[in-house]
């Protein structure tokens, strides 16, 4: 099994999908690489099954950073290496680009009682959220 993890931003909005047993949130993260003329970007599909990705898909909008880490599989689409990964744990990293909160614009306090009792991870990614945004 190769783990990895990443830090970047959602690339456009999570797909909720409904499989035979469970669920599956499906969104990618934009990675970037290097600076300058020399920056790349890398691109990774990633995976969240189950209860966790159904709460969590509505707060992974476009342009939301995150760090994800997961089981790795590579292969290969149209000659070009493409990266799945199937999300263990993820964590928000606060607002969007252009200043916009995730999760919809509420406060992280807000966000913190609306899923508590869903998502039980979910604590400390809003109390780290909430510290930063006072």
């Amino acid at each position: 099994m190769q783990s990895l993890t990443i830090a970047g931003r959602i690339g456009k909005d999570a797909e909720l999908r409904s499989t035979q047993s469970s669920q599956v949130c499906g969104f990618s993260v934009a990675v970037d690489q290097g600076f300058g003329d020399s920056k790349k970007t890398n691109w990774y599909r990633c995976s969240l099954w189950g209860n966790r990705g159904e709460k969590l898909s509505r707060y992974l909008l476009k342009g939301v950073p995150v760090t994800v880490s997961g089981q790795l599989a590579i292969g290969e689409y149209e000659g070009k290496p493409q990266f799945d990964i199937r999300v263990d744990e993820i964590t928000l990293q606060g607002k969007r680009e252009g200043g916009q909160q995730s999760g919809g614009g509420g406060h992280a306090e807000q966000q913190h009682d609306e899923l508590s009792d869903d998502v039980p991870f979910i604590l400390a990614i809003s109390d780290t959220h909430e510290r930063r945004c006072r």
